[in-house]
């Protein structure tokens, strides 16, 4: 019973419609078939020598990785930025470089990778009180510079249903410590909710 059935499909290779006797026919002819097929095995050798090629050029890459120290050319090519930019990346002091001879500047490799780390030792601004110096040095031992100990302002609108100019003066009167990810900012939950509690 099932050859008498016609069913209406569109061919998956060359999007003509066609009758087939199955529900899960996907060609219309042995040609189209024989041609997707064809199609499939070319991408896949396309896409294991476009992985190939990566490969070999990542070699040099993965060779700068190992080495102790680097030239600026080195750097550049490491971290994907013009030469340009690692000057002035030594220039204004974020990353450490010697002048072995009048036109050669080394960088040591581990001063690169302190390029993508977070500062561990934050300062406090200046003003805080006492009291909340403590509790923010407190705060920082026990991690609680983690993004799950903050609000971000909009969460503390919504909580404390305090306006956002409100807001941003109350963190300047109180010299509440910001903390800036991405496109929000972040402050300690501790403090806030310890300063508007009282409210």
């Amino acid at each position: 019973m099932s050859s008498n059935i016609k069913v209406l499909r569109i061919c998956q290779h060359c999007s003509n419609e066609f009758t087939a006797r199955t529900t899960t026919t996907l060609y219309c002819s042995h040609r189209c078939n024989s041609a997707a097929y064809k199609a499939k095995q070319r991408a896949g050798k396309v896409e294991q020598s476009n992985k190939e090629t990566q490969r070999i050029k990542s070699r040099p890459i993965e060779g700068l990785k190992e080495k102790e120290f680097l030239t600026v050319t080195q750097v550049s090519k490491l971290i994907g930025c013009s030469r340009q930019n690692v000057y002035k990346l030594i220039n204004t002091g974020k990353l450490k470089a010697t002048n072995i001879l009048e036109k050669k500047t080394i960088v040591k490799r581990s001063e690169v990778d302190k390029l993508f780390k977070e500062p561990t030792n934050r300062t406090q601004p200046e003003g805080i009180p006492e009291t909340q110096k403590q509790e923010l040095d407190n705060w920082v031992q026990a991690g609680g510079f983690d993004i799950a100990d903050c609000y971000n302002l909009t969460e503390v609108q919504n909580k404390y249903g305090i306006s956002e100019k409100a807001l941003h003066n109350l963190i300047e009167r109180n010299n509440i410590p910001k903390i800036k990810k991405g496109w929000y900012a972040y402050v300690p939950k501790m403090v806030i909710d310890k300063l508007l509690n009282q409210v």
